[in-house]
């Protein structure tokens, strides 16, 4: 099972990993959701991550709040993703939608146009997409390269665990052309459960191993 820890800034990395943690999902600002980490930050995980084999997704976010970007928020992360890359990162994390509800197609092209070659994550503004249409933005992640979707399964404010059937016809529709990797609310403790109801071999979140602190 890959165990994704979502790590705000380096601190945390070298007891995730340590505990069990086969990806880090690198983040600043995690009270706000994530945002990009800095050049600094990114180089010294990839550094140390790289050393062990752990692959390391760098979230691509400018801000807080919503998933609706600007020409000017674009612009930056699109110059954050081209560093990213060039620093080493193995894959990234973003995700735009417009006022209603939509992926930014073209935001989008645009990201993973400049992400090739790396693994895409599309995060979990995916919850923000009406369900009547999570089918239909799967599909065209999916053929647009994308590696997998982060989601909750439900709004922010629901548990992981009343979202499972949902998730469960995520995953159906997707068949294994991208990856549904469920997140929040997923802890050391039940982890385990939730990817053997689900039927997956990956699972993201803050506690997704134990840390002693």
């Amino acid at each position: 099972m890959i165990k994704e820890f979502c790590a705000e800034n380096f601190t945390d990395v070298p007891a995730a990993i340590h505990a069990g943690a086969k990806r880090i999902e690198l983040c600043d600002n995690l009270a706000v959701g994530g945002t990009t980490p800095s050049t600094g930050v990114i180089e010294e995980t990839l550094s140390y991550a790289g050393e062990k084999g752990i692959p390391v997704m760098t979230m691509i976010r400018p801000r807080g709040g919503d998933f609706i970007y600007n020409d000017t928020e674009l612009k930056i992360m699109h110059t954050d993703l081209i560093e990213a890359k060039k620093i080493g990162t193995d894959g990234v994390v973003f995700g735009c939608l417009t006022p209603s509800g939509w992926l930014d197609e073209e935001a989008l092209e645009l990201l993973i146009e400049t992400a090739e070659g790396l693994q895409i994550t599309f995060h979990m503004a995916f919850d923000a997409i009406p369900q009547t249409r999570q089918f239909e933005a799967i599909d065209w992640l999916a053929d647009h390269g994308v590696t997998r979707i982060l989601t909750h399964g439900g709004p922010s404010g629901t548990s992981i665990l009343e979202n499972l059937p949902w998730l469960k016809e995520l995953i159906t529709h997707a068949d294994n052309r991208l990856t549904i990797l469920p997140g929040a609310g997923i802890n050391a403790e039940n982890v385990t459960d939730i990817v053997s109801v689900l039927g997956v071999n990956e699972a993201h979140g803050t506690k997704i191993v134990s840390i002693a602190k």
